[in-house]
């Protein structure tokens, strides 16, 4: 596969305190895996934006829980232990530390779509008009979480004739391995292509 720089944009998809800081997560990617995700996307964003790839930090936000409460589904899984999304109502309140884009993941020149509301980027954001306004043809999604935003988003890009690439080993999943695992191979058989880091930027480089 062969992708074109100047057409081609990183959406880096809730890679926020609120999914990969434990100390003030409220929906936490498990603690053994924040730091790891995180090297390999720092390492993935700095080889890409030294040859001209924009990075698009999209950051979920909501005004108070009436927004989140408003989902029918998260509003009843909020009190359920059983769910991996248990205490969704105190996700990413506006000026809450989960808010906050990870450090290491933010350069100056990057871009951020903040107010992603739902699992869809596009959805209620100004993300498809950046995106095309920019020329951009070509998607890389990475971030948080595998089996729901970059999923969601796969389809979404897909279905606005986005070519997609989802960076294999900068995505990860609060909801086990197996089901990260699955959703790249779902993803991969359905929408776009997974690819590792070495092979975004050997492809990008071609």
């Amino acid at each position: 596969m062969k992708l074109h720089a100047e057409s081609t944009a990183v959406l880096a998809i809730d890679m926020h305190r609120g999914h990969l800081d434990p100390a003030v997560a409220t929906l936490p990617l498990a603690a053994e895996r924040c730091g790891p995700v995180i090297a390999r996307a720092a390492d993935l964003f700095g080889q890409l934006r030294a040859i001209g790839v924009p990075i698009v930090h999209v950051v979920t936000e909501y005004r108070d829980a009436g927004e989140i409460a408003a989902n029918p589904f998260w509003k009843a899984i909020h009190d359920d232990p059983a769910k991996a999304r248990q205490g969704i109502l105190r996700h990413n309140l506006a000026g809450s530390p989960g808010t906050e884009i990870i450090p290491a993941l933010l350069a100056d020149g990057d871009l951020v779509v903040r107010g992603k509301k739902r699992y869809s980027a596009f959805h209620a954001t100004d993300l498809e008009f950046l995106l095309k306004s920019r020329g951009i043809h070509t998607v890389i999604l990475a971030g948080i979480n595998t089996t729901s935003c970059i999923l969601c988003n796969a389809f979404e890009a897909t279905n606005r004739d986005f070519s997609v690439v989802i960076a294999s080993d900068a995505v990860d999943s609060m909801d086990g391995e197996e089901m990260h695992r699955f959703a790249l191979r779902l993803m991969g058989a359905t929408v776009g292509w997974p690819l590792t880091s070495p092979e975004i930027v050997k492809a990008l480089r071609a």
